[in-house]
């Protein structure tokens, strides 16, 4: 490879020679050049870290918008980027602490939540520098982003009768995709994907998060819906939408019903709090919806507060 022609893409950057990789990261990073540093962070993200060629894409855009947020603040700032001051991490955590929340119709500050994703995009573009050896400065050790005390369960918690009432106003390939996450547990990008080929009987082969596979079973409901609906694409897809159009499509329906849309999140919210009161078990529940941890189920199931008023009756 002839190290002088211009890199366009994070393969190929992490395919030059340590050199000028090195030469390329401290350019871009004395210029504050966001294109280039997110470039680089992408590099690394997708040949060196834990996840490699498996990080998925959209935790790849989401530290993109870190960087691009990241690297103007540090110019404005006065940060050198190669040489932060040892508290520069933390002034740029308390400057998104403070910074109000831009989404439309939302009111008060950037929620925790939106707070971790910029610093941990952030502490990425930190790692691929280190990894280019343009720099070991590592300004966001000490930066830690408290936990946001209200539970996401009661922020966003699952839609219940609000599925039953927007299906009848959904066309039946939309109605067909609401059911793939309020029944059968999809994230939305996965039901997106889903082919007339990973339908089994029953059961539906899911590629999910991180590349992992997951055997799902289909209720009668799903697969009534998914019957309804031809495949779209030459491969088999049930959906040609992307995610923005998805969104408008459902939440239009929702307007319709006069429900407020809360986001693809709260469907898959309603399968996992349906499970759980049917088997009592975070276990089978992970499983269902594809988590690693249980840690992260019990963040999908709502429990009524007098749950176990029955049980302690007679204590």
């Amino acid at each position: 490879m002839n190290d002088l022609v211009p890199v366009q893409s994070a393969l190929g950057l992490a395919g030059l020679s340590d050199q000028t990789l090195r030469v390329r990261a401290v350019e871009a990073a004395a210029t504050y050049d966001v294109e280039a540093l997110t470039l680089i962070t992408q590099a690394y993200m997708t040949t060196a870290s834990r996840k490699g060629a498996r990080t998925s894409r959209k935790t790849l855009d989401a530290y993109a918008l870190a960087v691009r947020d990241f690297v103007p603040w540090a110019q404005a700032s006065g940060v050198q980027l190669l040489r932060p001051g040892r508290r520069d991490g933390g002034r740029y955590l308390a400057t998104l602490q403070q910074r109000p929340s831009q989404g439309k119709g939302k009111t008060g500050r950037l929620s925790a939540a939106t707070v971790a994703q910029y610093v941990a995009g952030a502490r990425a573009l930190y790692r691929a520098l280190r990894w280019a050896g343009a720099t070991e400065a590592q300004p966001f050790d000490g930066a830690f982003v408290p936990a946001d005390p209200t539970p996401g369960i009661v922020k966003n918690p699952p839609y219940m009768r609000e599925i039953d009432a927007v299906l009848p106003l959904c066309e039946p390939r939309l109605a067909a995709l609401l059911l793939l996450c309020a029944h059968a547990g999809l994230r939305v990008n996965e039901a997106l994907g889903v082919r007339q080929g990973d339908l089994h009987g029953h059961t539906l082969t899911v590629h999910g998060k991180g590349g992992k596979v997951r055997r799902v079973p289909l209720g009668a409901r799903v697969r009534a819906a998914l019957h309804d609906v031809p495949p779209v694409t030459a491969d088999g897809r049930y959906f040609a939408w992307d995610y923005g159009q998805a969104c408008y499509r459902m939440k239009k329906a929702f307007a319709q019903a006069g429900l407020v849309w809360r986001g693809f999140h709260a469907a898959r919210k309603h399968s996992g709090t349906r499970l759980y009161a049917a088997t009592r078990d975070f276990t089978r529940v992970g499983l269902f919806l594809g988590h690693a941890s249980v840690d992260t189920t019990r963040r999908y199931v709502a429990v009524a507060e007098d749950d176990v008023s029955a049980e302690v009756e007679g204590f």
